[in-house]
């Protein structure tokens, strides 16, 4: 007997009558907590309080629901931390901003532990591969604003002029990336913390380069 895929995407019909916002608050739940492949639809369809023709004709697929989801994250838990990168006045403090907010993100009480982006579909099967590809570029999105913004100290003298950017953006993508395993290890927000602590000390080490006179 022939299986349907959860990629595999159903017939449209007319949503039913319940509240899109609330059935995404559940099912980003169920995702971050189970992630992609380990949440199920009987997991999913429980928690939304719906059937499962109902999901289908609401949101298409399990991966459409997948990409509404992380949307849905993106603006609510995950969008204080490009706004910390963008908003400070300065480069680190940007950076420094967003390392702190991780941490505090990550260790929160009121969710699952970690990054629901940084540690999604790491591995997956290979129908599943498109939604490991739209994750990673996802996570290709916080190294290019890493950039960017490292970039503006380069151009602003904060950091010398020869500054691999790149190398950098990936360090603390990095470090993200970590402080979402060890949050899901059981790290605690001050743990967290510290390690932000001690990567600024690096871009201090790296800034010093700037103002330190050469040796002959």
């Amino acid at each position: 007997m022939k299986t349907t895929s959860s990629t595999e995407r159903r017939p449209r019909g007319r949503p039913r009558s319940f509240d899109s916002s609330r059935a995404l608050d559940q099912a980003l739940e169920v995702f971050w907590r189970l992630g992609y492949e380990g949440a199920s639809i009987a997991d999913l369809t429980e928690a939304m309080g719906i059937t499962a023709p109902s999901l289908y004709a609401a949101f298409g697929s399990k991966a459409e629901l997948y990409r509404r989801v992380l949307e849905h994250y993106r603006a609510r838990q995950g969008g204080s931390q490009p706004r910390a990168l963008t908003e400070a006045p300065t480069a680190r403090a940007g950076v420094e901003r967003l390392l702190q907010e991780a941490a505090r993100e990550f260790s929160s009480p009121k969710h699952p532990p970690g990054c629901m982006i940084s540690t999604a579909v790491l591995t997956c099967a290979e129908e599943n591969q498109p939604v490991a590809e739209h994750v990673a570029s996802l996570r290709a999105g916080t190294l290019a604003a890493l950039r960017a913004r490292i970039e503006q100290g380069i151009a602003r003298g904060e950091l010398p002029a020869g500054t691999d950017a790149a190398a950098l953006a990936r360090y603390f993508g990095a470090l993200l990336q970590g402080m979402s395993v060890q949050a899901l290890d059981g790290a605690s927000q001050a743990e967290l913390l510290a390690l932000g602590e001690i990567a600024m000390r690096a871009w201090d080490s790296v800034a010093q380069q700037a103002t330190s006179p050469r040796r002959r």
